[in-house]
């Protein structure tokens, strides 16, 4: 609250209020006085605002307040019964209701000036619709309407101009330098069509001329529409070859594609797809989107000197010694919830930025296998046409491929085998050492309450016992048991055996050939994933390259655009000038005494001629007034000498009853005045 009532007093002291308050006398004002600050304040902002609250009571006061603070959009702290306390707060004229307000007024007072000045043109009257049936009162609405979007227009364009760096002086010189060029563009013209007229036959010569500039015109846009209509020909057939290209390598895929296949393809596409779409591609537009708008305050703004340059490198440098401190205190608070968000933060960072780089490396490796393919089939067709031998194709190659894989699988088997295998023995001697461990922990406890209870070795002897009745046990169990029930089990185990074994003989013999089968169809299958992969990374370079040309064609096609439209802006400007040129030419050299005074050299003579003879006037005047100088200053002192003569006269006059007044009254009357 203290640093809001110093910002208020040291803003009421600056100008334009120059109020002289301290913070003493400022918190001791009253509620009226108070009133007529914040009134004074609000006057500075809408002149019509300039009132003295005396005047008016304090309901109207209110209601005036309230109405410009609502257009200046100020909204009071709380809810709606707050809003209440603060009207009545506001009539009361109490400080807790009006610091807020002047705070916030002296804070933006130039933002608010502007907010007041458009809501005297843009806050729109509501008519009610009864009045708008009538035609009249419709007609005056839409063309109020009108024309407060022509001021909203017109407002907007002032703030273009304003902000443009456009200065007057610069807009004078260009005039001038243009001004200049017609003189001797006029110059030249006069100096050529004098020497034209002394040649015979110069209107047919000058009539051949131009036929002849003309045609040389004609050939040379003739020839660069050959030369355009070439390109688009070398292009049509580059564009026909890749396409017939595409559509040999499409088709060669389509003959020995599976939906299977093609489904999986196409779910790993629409999945790299519709990432690159959601996160990637939105990020990247944002990005272009903020620099975009970064670039264009950057141009819109005026023209940036050094010293400019230097204020804002001295501010990044505050601004950054502010993050540096704040990253130090932060730091030193060393909050526990804070730096595990942090950590949070910095993994969810991690991975979105290892996803980016890894779908910016499919991309790379996608473009890289089509050229790869482009450099086999190049390769292919040399080696055929310079020895007539071929790479291995069709069922030999498969076979080839289909043997190394089924070698590298086995391998790969055999392989994770052994690597399982040496990890459970890892992790079995990793268990055992713990079980030893905890044995050896658990037995020297033991040991110790032993020896602390004086029965040092019962554990080991009752292992002993128990141990031992276990193996009689078990003795007991086999002595128990029959050689005839053991014989009857081994007969029936048998006969079991027997009878498994020829019912699982053709299902074995099933399982072999389809489990034959499936590798045969695994290889298959995995070779036309191969051909579909390698077509549609084809497919996909392709596309990629036809969207950069046409994206890059229609960039062409908008500069071409953007250039007509500035050459034919261009020819219509030189049009005009050549107008006027020729316009003042004529009126320079006819005859016609009223075209010559129109012509702007015949205005400007005549300005200078008038602008000579008054100087000369003024000149004659100078020379009287000060020839006259001297004689009048003479007379002026004579007439404040006797001015001074006649109110010692009337002081006399005044004071005769006093003789001795009268002669000091002379002496201060008279001075050191000579007459």
């Amino acid at each position: 609250m203290s640093d809001q009532i110093k910002f208020i007093v040291d803003s009421l002291n600056k100008e334009p209020f120059k109020k002289n308050y301290n913070l003493i006398t400022f918190d001791s004002l009253g509620p009226m006085q108070l009133l007529q600050v914040l009134n004074d304040v609000l006057a500075e902002i809408d002149p019509k605002q300039d009132v003295d609250i005396r005047e008016e009571t304090p309901e109207q006061t209110a209601k005036r307040m309230l109405s410009l603070l609502g257009i200046l959009k100020y909204k009071p702290p709380g809810n709606a019964t707050d809003m209440s306390t603060f009207r009545q707060g506001l009539v009361i004229g109490s400080k807790p209701v009006i610091y807020p307000v002047l705070h916030w007024l002296l804070q933006r007072s130039s933002e608010l000036k502007k907010r007041a000045y458009l809501a005297r043109f843009l806050i729109k009257l509501e008519v009610p619709s009864e009045f708008l049936q009538d035609e009249t009162v419709a007609d005056t609405n839409k063309q109020y309407e009108e024309l407060m979007e022509a001021f909203k227009a017109l407002h907007k364009e002032c703030e273009q101009l304003k902000t443009s760096g456009f200065s007057t002086a610069e807009i004078r010189r260009d005039i001038s330098a243009m001004e200049e060029e017609k003189d001797q563009l006029m110059k030249r013209v006069e100096r050529l069509k004098k020497r034209v007229e002394t040649v015979q036959n110069h209107q047919r010569m000058l009539k051949i001329a131009r036929q002849l500039r003309v045609e040389k015109e004609r050939e040379e846009f003739l020839a660069q529409q050959k030369q355009e209509q070439k390109n688009q020909l070398f292009h049509a057939v580059q564009r026909l070859q890749r396409v017939q290209n595409q559509l040999k390598s499409m088709r060669h895929a389509a003959a020995d594609a599976k939906p299977e296949s093609l489904m999986k393809r196409l779910e790993e596409e629409i999945k790299f797809n519709s990432y690159m779409v959601t996160e990637k591609f939105p990020k990247e537009l944002e990005s272009k989107k903020k620099e975009l708008h970064f670039l264009q305050k950057v141009v819109s703004e005026p023209a940036m000197g050094h010293s400019d340059l230097l204020e804002l490198e001295s501010k990044v440098n505050e601004v950054n010694a502010e993050i540096n401190q704040l990253i130090e205190k932060k730091m030193m608070r060393n909050e526990p919830i804070e730096g595990k968000l942090s950590l949070y933060r910095q993994q969810a960072s991690i991975i979105s930025r290892k996803k980016e780089a890894k779908a910016e490396e499919l991309q790379e490796t996608k473009e890289k296998l089509a050229s790869l393919e482009r450099e086999v089939s190049v390769k292919t067709n040399q080696t055929r046409e310079f020895d007539g031998t071929e790479v291995l194709k069709g069922d030999e190659f498969k076979r080839y491929v289909s043997k190394l894989r089924s070698k590298s699988t086995v391998f790969k088997k055999k392989h994770q085998i052994i690597a399982e295998f040496k990890a459970e023995f890892g992790l079995l001697q990793r268990t055992e050492e713990l079980l030893k461990q905890r044995q050896e922990t658990i037995q020297h406890q033991l040991r110790t309450i032993e020896e602390k209870k004086g029965i040092s070795g019962y554990s080991y002897t009752q292992e002993e016992l128990e141990r031992v009745s276990a193996l009689k046990s078990e003795v007991d169990e086999m002595k128990g048991r029959t050689l005839d029930d053991m014989s009857e089990m081994v007969k029936k185990l048998n006969s079991l055996v027997s009878e498994k074994k020829s019912a699982l003989a053709p299902v074995i013999k099933e399982l072999r050939q389809l489990r034959q089968k499936c590798q045969e169809l695994t290889q298959e299958c995995d070779e036309k994933r191969t051909q579909y992969d390698s077509c549609a990374a084809g497919l996909e370079s392709n596309r990629s390259k036809l969207e950069q040309e046409v994206r890059g064609l229609r960039e062409e096609c908008l500069q071409e655009e953007s250039k007509y439209h500035y050459t034919n802006c261009m020819i219509k400007n030189l049009e005009v000038q050549l107008r006027r040129a020729t316009d003042e030419m004529k009126a320079y050299v006819s005859s016609d005494q009223q075209e010559k005074r129109k012509a702007i050299r015949e205005q400007y003579t005549k300005n200078i001629t008038e602008q000579e003879n008054l100087g000369k006037k003024l000149r004659e005047k100078q020379k009287a007034v000060r020839e006259s100088h001297g004689p009048n200053m003479k007379q002026a002192k004579m007439w404040r000498d006797l001015e001074q003569l006649m109110e010692c006269k009337k002081q006399c006059f005044l004071k005769q009853q006093s003789p001795a007044s009268i002669g000091q009254d002379i002496e201060v009357m008279y001075g050191g005045v000579h007459l």
